[in-house]
């Protein structure tokens, strides 16, 4: 089957058109999605309008989902399905969550640029975000081609950091902002797992750079030099170049590769404005040190 594509940005990022996907796609039309997928790495699907359950079933159509959600007061669930992320700002009663409480403090790390689950000793491969209520304005989510970030380095850097393991935890990526409040669960399940820093992408047979803030090492190096690297390769992944902003419509469905880009969620009032995203995440084939390089 062939999609029905529109490009977004000149690198990376299309938007689909003619799908309903309250429907379960099939075998074929799901092929069709990840070809898509390898060559786009971000897919835009508009004008979804779908339940839950249809969300749930087009992530299962694609492959495994993840069974855990790495969130402080993982008890406090409002959603039907214990694996759906509530990547919002409304509390167990339907009001929005206050100025204080910590999962708000702890949501804001979403704003940083990250890769979903690369704190998970098997990361995240697909992560389908679905747009069930914006507000008026802000609240955009930026993707940064890690593949075209990886291609304009400079074949020096390339060579220094293409054999490197990072350690990544939610811990580190918080800590950015000052947020270190976890209880002692909280810190045995947000423990360090090891990354590759460079990735080869099978689909797209292409490296990239597998970058987040959920780094705070790079093994054998000393920390303040290791976070001295990771933040220069940061400044140069996320060049305005690289990167395709989504202004988000009611009833979007985004879906990104997270072995391929980064994402950062943008600021928005979200003391007045409800924001309700919920997010379907589909499990990577294996750790990343597992995973085959390229010769």
């Amino acid at each position: 089957m062939t999609l029905q594509l529109t490009p977004l940005h000149p690198l990376f990022a299309a938007e689909v058109s003619g799908l309903d996907l309250r429907q379960t796609p099939g075998p074929d039309l799901c092929d069709a999605i990840h070809r898509a997928m390898d060559r786009y790495a971000v897919l835009v699907f508009r004008g979804q309008r779908l339940d839950d359950d249809q969300q749930m079933a087009f992530g299962e159509a694609l492959g495994p989902l993840e069974q855990t959600r790495g969130v402080v007061d993982v008890h406090k669930q409002r959603l039907k399905h214990q694996q759906m992320a509530d990547i919002s700002n409304i509390d167990l009663d339907g009001k929005l969550l206050g100025a204080d409480d910590r999962r708000r403090m702890f949501n804001l790390g979403n704003q940083l640029w990250h890769s979903d689950s690369s704190f998970k000793a098997t990361p995240a491969k697909y992560s389908m975000l679905h747009a069930r209520m914006v507000p008026p304005e802000g609240g955009e989510t930026e993707f940064a081609d890690m593949r075209a970030a990886w291609d304009a380095l400079p074949a020096k850097m390339q060579a220094k950091i293409r054999d490197m393991v990072t350690e990544h935890s939610l811990i580190f990526s918080r800590g950015q902002l000052g947020f270190t409040d976890y209880t002692e669960q909280e810190r045995r399940d947000f423990a360090p797992v090891p990354q590759r820093l460079v990735r080869w992408h099978p689909g797209s047979q292409r490296h990239s750079i597998y970058l987040s803030s959920h780094i705070g090492r790079i093994v054998g190096w000393p920390v303040p030099e290791a976070m001295a690297l990771i933040r220069q390769l940061l400044e140069h992944a996320t060049q305005r170049a690289f990167v395709y902003a989504h202004h988000w419509r009611q009833w979007d469905l985004v879906v990104w590769d997270n072995r391929s880009t980064m994402h950062r969620a943008r600021p928005y009032e979200d003391h007045t404005y409800p924001r309700d995203m919920r997010r379907v995440t589909l499990m990577d084939v294996a750790p990343t040190l597992e995973q085959q390089m390229a010769a």
